[in-house]
C-alpha cells in the first residue's frame, strides 16, 4: 500500500499505541489482516514532536486561511474605493476646468468693462471741461443779457419820457431842412440800434437755453453712462466672486478626495503586504506539517520493512490457502470508475457538494476512510485513482496554487487554495504544470499522472481539505 498524503489533524495514517499493556510502538498490519505492535527504538519521542508539529501546523492552517479571506476582501474593497474616488475626481477636475473657462471668460469681460470704465470716464472729463467751457460762456452770456437789459431799460425810459409825439415836434420846431434831416436821420439810427439790440438780445437768451439743454442733456447722458457701467462692473463682479467661491470648493473637494486616495492606496499596500504574508505563511506551514509527517513516515518506513521481513518469515510457514486469501481480498477492494468528463462548477466552493468533476478519469484503488494496510485504525483521508502515467490531472474548482513541489511521500505535490479554508491535494505526479503563486481556473491542467513519491504503479492521490480537516471527495465529486 502506498505510504499516505499530508494529513490534517483526524488523518490516521500513522497511530501510537495508546494501551498502557502493550508496549509503545507503531502498529502495522500483518499477514491475514491483524495487527501487531513493533517497536522501533528512538520511535515514539520522535513521532510525539512530529506529530505535536503537524498538530499545531493543522490547527493555525484554517486560521491563516481566514484571514487571508477577510484581507483578500478587504483589499478587494479598497481597491473598489480607489476606482470611485478616481471616477469621482476625474468628474471634479471636469467641472473644475468647465468653472475655469467661465471664470476665464468673466474675467475677461471684466477686463473689457473696465477699458469701457477708463474710456468713460477720459469722456467725463473732456465733458467736464465741455461743461465748464459751456458754463463760461453760460455767466458770458448771462453778463451780456444783464447789460443789454440795462441799455433797453435806459432806451425805454427815454423813449417813455419824451413820449410818442417827440417825432412831431422835431418835424414841426425845425427851421433848417439840412439839420431837420440830419436829425431824421439820427433818429433812424437810433431806432434801428434799438431793434438790433432787442434782436441781440433775444439771440441771447436762446443760446443761452440752448446752452443750459445742453449742459442738461450731456450731464444726464453721461450719468446714465456711468451708472450702466457702474451696475455692469458689480453684476460681473459678482459673478466673478461666484465662480471663486465654487472654484475654491473645488479645489477644496479635490484636495480631499486626494488625500482619501492617498489613504486608500496606502491601505491597499498595507493589505498586499499582510496578504503576501499570510501567502507565505501558509505555503511555509504547509512545508512544515510535511517535514513533520515525512520524519514520522521515516520511523513507519523503518517499521515497515522489518515487518516485511517477519512476514515473509511467516508467510514461509503459511498454507498456500492463507496466502491467496489476501490475494483474492486484495483484488476485490478495487473500486467504481470514476470521470472527469462533464460541465465544470462556477459557484462557491463551498457549494460545490456533489457537482465537481473527478481530476482524472480511472478507476478507485483506496476510498476515503479504508483501512490503510489492513489495520482498522489506520484509515485513508483522501482517494487514490488508477491512471495512465501522463494523462492530466486537472483542477476540480478555479482556486489558486500554494504548494507545488516534491514531497517524501507524496511525490510531486500540488495543493490548490479554494477559499473559505477550502483546499485540494493532488500527489504522486509524474510533473507539475503549475507553480506557487498562479491562479488556475476550473479544468485547467495543473501536473499528470505518474508515481512519483515510493508508488509501486501509476496513479493519483486526491484529497479534500475542508478548515483543515479530511472530506470524503465522493461527497464532493460526481458520482
Amino acid at each position: 500500500m502506498p505510504p499516505g498524503p499530508l494529513c490534517g489533524p483526524d488523518c490516521t495514517g500513522f497511530q501510537t499505541n495508546a494501551s498502557p499493556q502493550m508496549p509503545r510502538g507503531v502498529f502495522f498490519a500483518g499477514p491475514g489482516g491483524h495487527t501487531r505492535p513493533v517497536s522501533i527504538p528512538g520511535t515514539p519521542n520522535l513521532m510525539r514532536r512530529a506529530l505535536i508539529l503537524l498538530a499545531l501546523s493543522c490547527l493555525l492552517s484554517p486560521a491563516f486561511a481566514d484571514e487571508r479571506v477577510q484581507t483578500q476582501q478587504q483589499l478587494d474593497a479598497t481597491r473598489q474605493d480607489i476606482a470611485e474616488l478616481k471616477k469621482t475626481l476625474g468628474k471634479l477636475q471636469a467641472e473644475k476646468s468647465g468653472v475655469q473657462k467661465d471664470l476665464k471668460s468673466t474675467e475677461t469681460d471684466i477686463g473689457e468693462l473696465e477699458k469701457q470704465v477708463e474710456a468713460l470716464q477720459h469722456e467725463l472729463k473732456k465733458t467736464q471741461g465741455e461743461l465748464e467751457r459751456l458754463d463760461s460762456e453760460k455767466k458770458k452770456l448771462q453778463s451780456a443779457r444783464t447789460e443789454q437789459q440795462q441799455l433797453i431799460a435806459i432806451q425805454a425810459r427815454s423813449a417813455y419820457q419824451n413820449g410818442r409825439e417827440e417825432y412831431l415836434k422835431l418835424l414841426l420846431n425845425q427851421q433848417n431842412p439840412e439839420k431837420f434831416a440830419r436829425t431824421l436821420t439820427y433818429y433812424d439810427y437810433l431806432s434801428k440800434a434799438r431793434l438790433e439790440q432787442l434782436r441781440t438780445f433775444n439771440e441771447t437768451l436762446r443760446q443761452l437755453a440752448n446752452v443750459e439743454q445742453d449742459i442738461a442733456s450731456q450731464q444726464s447722458q453721461l450719468l446714465a453712462q456711468q451708472g450702466d457701467l457702474d451696475s455692469r462692473r458689480q453684476a460681473l463682479e459678482g459673478e466673478r466672486s461666484k465662480r471663486q467661491q465654487v472654484l475654491a470648493k473645488l479645489n477644496s473637494d479635490l484636495k480631499e478626495r486626494d488625500q482619501k486616495l492617498a489613504a486608500r492606496e496606502q491601505d491597499q499596500a498595507e493589505l498586499g503586504k499582510v496578504l503576501k504574508t499570510i501567502e507565505e505563511t501558509l505555503a511555509r506551514q504547509a512545508r512544515e506539517a510535511e517535514e513533520a509527517r515525512q520524519k514520522a513516515l521515516l520511523a513507519q518506513q523503518e517499521a515497515e520493512k522489518r515487518r516485511q521481513q517477519e512476514a515473509l518469515a511467516a508467510a514461509a510457514r503459511a498454507t498456500p490457502e492463507a496466502v491467496e486469501a489476501p490475494k483474492k481480498k486484495a483484488l476485490t477492494t478495487l473500486g467504481p470508475l470514476v470521470s472527469g468528463d462533464g460541465a465544470n462548477y462556477g459557484g462557491a466552493f463551498s457549494a460545490a457538494r456533489g457537482k465537481l468533476p473527478w481530476p482524472v478519469n480511472g478507476r478507485l484503488l483506496a476510498r476515503f476512510g479504508d483501512a490503510r494496510g489492513g489495520d482498522a485504525r489506520a484509515k485513508w483521508d483522501g482517494v487514490m485513482i488508477s491512471a495512465s502515467t501522463g494523462t492530466q490531472v486537472r483542477a476540480v474548482h478555479g482556486g489558486r496554487v500554494v504548494f507545488a513541489d516534491w514531497l517524501r511521500g507524496a511525490g510531486l505535490l500540488v495543493i490548490l487554495d479554494h477559499g473559505n479554508g477550502y483546499l485540494s491535494l493532488y500527489g504522486h505526479n509524474q510533473s507539475l504544470l503549475k507553480s506557487a503563486g498562479d491562479v488556475v481556473k476550473a479544468g485547467e491542467a495543473i501536473s499528470t499522472v505518474g508515481d512519483s513519491g515510493g508508488q509501486d504503479s501509476a496513479g493519483l492521490y486526491f484529497a479534500i481539505r475542508q478548515q483543515g480537516r479530511p472530506s470524503d471527495p465522493a461527497q464532493w465529486c460526481r458520482g
